[in-house]
């Protein structure tokens, strides 16, 4: 068993306990975890967020020992994971690492077992940091988003975030104890019974889908259903990743299937550290770059709105697809990919947070006004630039105003680990974001103490004391 790749990332998820991390690793794990409950808190007034919140509650019962986070809901594990799910992703302003958005999918599981089992928080992070990086390795063996062939644009024809179904599964196996065999079955069921890529089609049909690229909640309960059948002695395929001609890899998709990427110092050399990016703004992370630049020339030259006779920017390249060319806003989802929307909105200076999907704003006479004078154009050294460095994200915006062209230029978007410290997120505007998100959903005090108690997480010695402080009742 342990020479496929299955019993390998088995054996991985056994053997990595708090002690064996380095600090990088448990540093990262606690900035993710305060990231993505804010995320979620965020969330819990905004459409998909109520949503998932119904749909969880309804799934996990009227009584259970897991928390839905910005409620009152104590709910069965699978109904917390799935609202938790939809409600990290709900703002797009969840953390990401290749392939993608891996967070609303890992995060809830973890939680929700590690909550209703009274586990520590160093528990936690071992089972974080093993989902993130099993998410990330996957994810580098596949067809990625941003690939580029013979000096062009190359995205694939299927994508998608199924493949975090592994690192999901393996958190929940972690947090239960099952040992190395039971845990390699585990991934042999999740393997078989992971949602499909359907994201290139989401990218095709606008206005989009609010399920968008992938459904956490989905996710999440293949990831429990996968576990708890291993536990209760379900058998998995275990060659479902060696067998390239008719394992995961092809039913998946991807026409790249690289298993070293996935083995290679597994254990010893933590990757996702190095790209786990972070977002400041709720919309899709290609815009973030020419956010930043809008911000600045707003801010500096004073600029309102009505003052703007036109906005060019230059994006990326893989983008010229339906769901960011989009111009037809019917839901505030859709201005979370809107190109021309986002820049529009990003012009009229609203602190980026959960404002920005207030229908006022979205559907303002302002904000539509000006979206129809914003145009873009694919960055001409897009590809040379990504290939210098895979943080890159090559933006250029020109804002027409007072008879003036105001310029600027950005490779690295606010967030991202990169040669330019600035783009670096610190854990302090962490704590910030975390607190904006927080506002008016928990009371301060909780607010503080949450921050505080992720912080020190290594030191919690029953996480159900942190989820607690989640929820808008008293303590």
């Amino acid at each position: 068993m342990a020479e496929t790749i299955v019993g390998q990332l088995a054996g991985f998820t056994h053997q990595s306990g708090y002690g064996t991390l380095p600090h990088a690793v448990v540093d990262e794990c606690k900035r993710i975890l305060l990231d993505s409950l804010g995320c979620a808190l965020a969330a819990v007034d905004q459409p998909k967020g109520k949503i998932g919140i119904e749909y969880g509650a309804l799934m996990g019962g009227p009584a259970g020992n897991a928390t839905i986070i910005g409620t009152d809901h104590k709910v069965s594990v699978v109904g917390a994971a799935f609202a938790n799910g939809e409600l990290i992703n709900a703002l797009d302003m969840d953390a990401v690492v290749p392939p993608g958005h891996v967070t609303p999918y890992v995060v809830p599981g973890a939680l929700a077992i590690g909550e209703a089992l009274g586990r520590s928080g160093q528990d936690l992070i071992a089972a974080l940091a093993v989902s993130h990086e099993m998410s990330y390795r996957i994810g580098k063996a596949m067809d990625y988003l941003r690939d580029t062939k013979d000096g062009k644009v190359s995205p694939p024809r299927i994508y998608g975030y199924s493949s975090t179904v592994f690192g999901a599964t393996a958190a929940i196996a972690r947090l239960k104890g099952l040992g190395a065999d039971k845990t390699a079955h585990a991934l042999g069921i999740a393997g078989c019974i992971s949602p499909v890529n359907s994201q290139v089609a989401w990218f095709q049909h606008a206005p989009s889908s609010t399920i968008k690229y992938l459904l956490a909640g989905a996710l999440t309960q293949a990831a429990m259903t996968a576990a708890h059948m291993a536990e209760f002695g379900h058998r998995g395929d275990l060659q479902i990743l060696d067998d390239r001609e008719y394992g995961f890899p092809r039913f998946i998709g991807t026409t790249r299937w690289e298993p070293e990427r996935i083995l290679s110092g597994l254990g010893t050399d933590w990757q996702f550290p190095t790209e786990q990016a972070y977002k400041p703004y709720p919309h899709c992370r290609i815009l973030h770059a020419l956010l930043d630049c809008l911000g600045e020339i707003v801010d500096q030259n004073e600029l309102r709105p009505d003052e703007i006779d036109g906005i060019k920017v230059l994006v990326e390249g893989f983008v010229e697809q339906p769901v960011w060319l989009n111009r037809d806003i019917r839901h505030v989802h859709d201005a979370q990919f809107s190109i021309a929307h986002g820049i529009a909105l990003g012009a009229h200076r609203v602190p980026p947070g959960k404002a920005w999907q207030e229908p006022e704003l979205v559907f303002s006479e302002s904000v539509m006004r000006l979206m129809d004078k914003v145009t873009h154009e694919v960055h001409p050294d897009y590809v040379t630039l990504l290939s210098g460095h895979a943080a890159s994200r090559p933006a250029k915006i020109e804002v027409s105003a007072r008879g003036k062209t105001f310029v600027g230029e950005r490779r690295y978007p606010k967030g991202s680990p990169s040669p330019d410290p600035a783009s670096y997120m610190t854990t302090e505007e962490l704590v910030q974001k975390f607190r904006d998100n927080a506002r008016s959903i928990i009371p301060q005090s909780k607010i503080a103490r949450v921050a505080d108690a992720v912080l020190d997480l290594e030191n919690v010695g029953n996480i159900a004391s942190v989820l607690a402080d989640v929820r808008p009742g008293g303590r």
